[in-house]
């Protein structure tokens, strides 16, 4: 009865040993292996699934050690007498004739019915992954980050994150972000106008949070970021949508009616058009004489691959009229989460009170792991070969797309984007384009969801770079090029 419960479906990128034992403790803590009876021994257990007897001795002493299991001389393995009868509650499982709760009835706002960008799960397993916002894992600094983590684990450091800060964040974090990363965008400000965030669209929750309700208008580029777009809604804000052309948002007497305007002036979304000098003076000037707030979301300047990129917004701000956001997403990782705000000190007060009420603040084991990685030099050298790589890539992208899809390109590429926006004949249904270009594992992202309106302009797409091997951008360019109904 007991071995019929030891089976174990091996996953070939985990260890051994961590599958074995997490499937004893999975048994012990459901009260599957009985404490009356002992566990097979070493070398039967080793049998039964295939390893080693060696790796089912170190399981067992370490269950041991960690008291699952206690040892009897002569007798084996026992299940600890802790652990004899399973955690469980008892509860009623037979619903009956009890009536269901009608949800939609209560749901005060329905973000699952808002439309949102969709990137498949499995994207690493196409031939030719052009997505958007992902990395290629091979160049991910992974000894150094683990570096990091173990200084981050030392007694020395883990006193810093162990304890609840409550509602503040990792002070040598704050002066990294403050002396390091901030002023390469020409941004100087103090701690106390710093607030760290879970990444950027975070950071807009917040600001929407604080700031919007119905009567309040928020200006937004279209085509542009559609979470911004949905965040904002969410709160009620009377939403304005601007055009953009190749010099960024079009700066008209239209936006004079808006209280906020988010808009992402070094590579615009999706299109990564770099705002024009002559439009950010415009802008400024608008802000101060109408009143009106910028939301300057930074998102891909640590990886521009400009000699002398354009500084932030921010930067030539002298009324505390931009509130910056920026993320260590892009440039780093995406699954990182960690993204930061800048502004007047009075509205991070209140930001941050408002984040102490939703999760006080982000991991600070992770903030001062990422503190160590900026301040040992790690983030710098690995910037310079991500940009590198970058620039690579980007040239052969632009490459490919003028060799097999000529005159889609159009207008200018950002030497700072990771991404092409692309504009097929029209005709051409980008959402029926990518579905057929899947068939051939080749990824590629319809461009109609960064459009407002019931009916986009179906014949746009975009291309990322930053996730696909460099080797397989002609060929992948080549491959969607025979999807194309010509």
């Amino acid at each position: 009865m007991l071995e019929s419960y030891i089976h174990i479906e091996f996953d070939s990128d985990r260890t051994l040993q961590d599958q074995v034992r997490e499937h004893l403790v999975d048994l012990i803590l459901s009260g599957k292996l009985p404490a009356s009876e002992p566990l097979p021994s070493s070398r039967r257990m080793a049998s039964m699934l295939g390893v080693s007897r060696n790796t089912i001795v170190l399981i067992y002493e370490h269950l041991v050690d960690t008291g699952y299991l206690v040892s009897r001389p002569r007798r084996g393995y026992f299940v600890a007498p802790t652990y004899a009868d399973p955690e469980y509650l008892p509860g009623n499982c037979d619903a009956g004739d009890v009536e269901a709760v009608d949800w939609q009835q209560r749901f005060c706002i329905r973000p699952g019915s808002d439309r949102n960008i969709v990137k498949p799960n499995n994207w690493a397993s196409f031939e030719y992954p052009f997505i958007y916002g992902q990395v290629q894992h091979e160049y991910f600094p992974i000894e150094q980050w683990r570096d990091c983590a173990r200084k981050t684990l030392h007694e020395r450091w883990s006193r810093h994150w162990i304890d609840d800060r409550v509602d503040t964040d990792d002070p040598m974090l704050i002066e990294q972000l403050r002396t390091r990363l901030l002023p390469r965008r020409g941004i100087y400000a103090e701690a106390s106008e710093i607030l760290v965030t879970i990444g950027t669209q975070n950071s807009l929750y917040l600001l929407a949070n604080l700031l919007c309700q119905p009567g309040v208008r928020v200006g937004l580029e279209d085509p542009g970021f559609r979470d911004a777009r949905n965040i904002f809604a969410t709160f009620g804000a009377d939403l304005h949508l601007q055009g953009v052309d190749e010099q960024g948002i079009v700066v008209d007497e239209q936006l004079e009616t808006c209280d906020y305007l988010y808009l992402t002036p070094s590579h615009q979304v999706p299109t990564g058009a770099v705002l024009s000098a002559d439009r950010r003076k415009a802008l400024l000037h608008m802000a101060q004489l109408r009143d009106m707030i910028l939301i300057e979301d930074d998102y891909d300047a640590e990886i521009n691959m400009q000699d002398n990129p354009t500084p932030a917004l921010k930067a030539m701000d002298r009324g505390n009229r931009v509130v910056y956001i920026g993320s260590m997403s892009k440039s780093i990782s995406p699954g990182l989460r960690i993204g930061f705000m800048v502004a007047d000190e009075e509205l991070i007060n209140e930001a941050r009170s408002l984040r102490r009420l939703m999760y006080r603040h982000p991991p600070a084991n992770n903030q001062r792991q990422l503190a160590l990685f900026l301040s040992q030099g790690y983030y710098d050298a690995y910037l310079r070969k991500i940009r590198e790589l970058y620039r690579s890539k980007l040239d052969r992208m632009v490459q490919g797309v003028e060799q097999y899809l000529p005159g889609m390109l159009g207008g200018s590429v950002s030497s700072g984007a990771t991404s092409l926006w692309l504009q097929a004949p029209p005709g051409v249904d980008s959402e029926a384009l990518a579905w057929r270009a899947a068939k051939k594992s080749v990824l590629v992202e319809p461009g109609g969801i960064h459009f407002a309106g019931d009916n986009p302009p179906a014949n746009y797409f975009r291309m990322g770079f930053s996730a696909i091997p460099a080797h397989k951008i002609t060929p992948g360019i080549q491959t969607l090029a025979q999807c194309f109904d010509r």
